[in-house]
């Protein structure tokens, strides 16, 4: 999949109150009960003890993501998510403080403090996804990789479907759900669509999407002198990190945005200006080849984002943009860093919060 679109979002989001009656009703389809083993707690959760709740989709690819924590650890084996897509099925199932992907195979995960007996704990977030191919993952705590750079996830093909359904709730134990959101436009990890809207708008959309970008080009410096692993969001591009990591690097970061124009009554619509950031970073013994080296892998991202962005006049255009070029100050600088800015206008829509 890719980053979600402005046309792809959280189809359901309840967020911790009854699912069959959400205070949220705008572009939020709402779930069906089987039971009636759940109530609100003190700390607005959504507490399940014998109920089920589902949607039944039309489409073939699905994402859940759930926050959740355990008051009484449910039996082994209780079935807690399900993603069906008529052909293919894939459940979470309990193991204690662990959890199982189960659908042609079945993979378990490593201790998850459920119940948050741990010093200052965090209730567990999950998403379940499931393609058309039967592909699923479970990613825990929206983690992708480790920080060794290792899978964070577990991976299973589905076991045959039983009829199109995507499914949450317990029959036994006291599961409090703080959130529940799905999305049945497609499958899309924690960097392609967040839970909160405002993320996806900002850091996914107008900076993953570009991370992603580069890394699919085939323009000549883009494909033959930058590896993928090189191309990455600049959560950290401090000079000790730049030092660290394989040159040529190219860090993309959203700087900053504002909101100068709410676009309809309400704030239904609004006006956004983004400021995307490029740094191309090279390395050498002789600073005029890194130069031009660098020069020539900032112009294909130039080339690159200009053609394959801001292309919608009327939702979301780039109007214009800023290059910075480094230059060398001292004898034993081996490092240069070329920066090109990107200010884009996108016209967002607000009511599928």
């Amino acid at each position: 999949m890719a980053v979600a679109t402005t046309s792809q979002y959280w189809t359901s989001r309840m967020l911790g109150e009854n699912p069959t009656s959400p205070t949220s009703t705008e572009n939020n389809q709402v779930f069906s009960a089987v039971g009636s083993g759940a109530s609100v707690t003190a700390d607005d959760y959504w507490a399940v003890t014998d109920a089920q709740y589902h949607i039944t989709p039309t489409t073939t690819a699905y994402t859940i993501f759930t926050v959740m924590k355990y008051a009484t650890t449910p039996s082994n084996n209780e079935v807690l998510l399900t993603l069906d897509n008529g052909n293919y099925r894939v459940e979470v199932q309990v193991f204690g403080q662990k959890l199982k992907l189960v659908g042609a195979t079945t993979v378990t995960s490593d201790d998850l403090d459920i119940v948050m007996a741990e010093e200052n704990p965090v209730p567990l977030t999950l998403r379940l996804t499931l393609d058309a191919s039967g592909n699923a993952k479970l990613y825990m705590r929206e983690i992708i990789e480790d920080d060794d750079g290792a899978t964070h996830y577990l991976s299973v093909t589905g076991s045959s479907g039983e009829g199109k359904e995507i499914n949450f709730g317990t029959s036994s134990g006291n599961v409090e759900f703080g959130s529940v959101y799905v999305s049945t436009f497609g499958v899309f990890n924690p960097d392609e669509l967040a839970p909160s809207d405002f993320a996806t708008n900002t850091l996914l959309r107008m900076a993953m999407s570009v991370v992603q970008l580069l890394k699919d080009s085939k323009r000549t410096y883009l494909k033959t002198h930058v590896d993928n692993s090189s191309i990455r969001y600049g959560f950290d591009v401090s000079r000790n990190m730049i030092m660290r990591l394989p040159a040529p690097l190219i860090n993309v970061m959203l700087r900053s945005l504002t909101s100068p124009t709410f676009a309809a009554l309400g704030g239904g619509r609004i006006d956004q200006e983004y400021q995307v950031v490029v740094y191309v970073t090279t390395r050498g013994t002789n600073y005029e080849n890194a130069y031009r080296t660098g020069l020539n892998i900032i112009g294909d991202c130039f080339d690159e984002i200009y053609r394959n962005t801001g292309l919608n006049g009327t939702t979301d255009s780039l109007m214009e943009y800023t290059l910075d070029l480094d230059h060398k100050l001292d004898d034993d600088d081996t490092v240069c860093t070329h920066m090109i800015t990107f200010t884009y206008l996108r016209r967002i829509t607000m009511r599928t919060r």
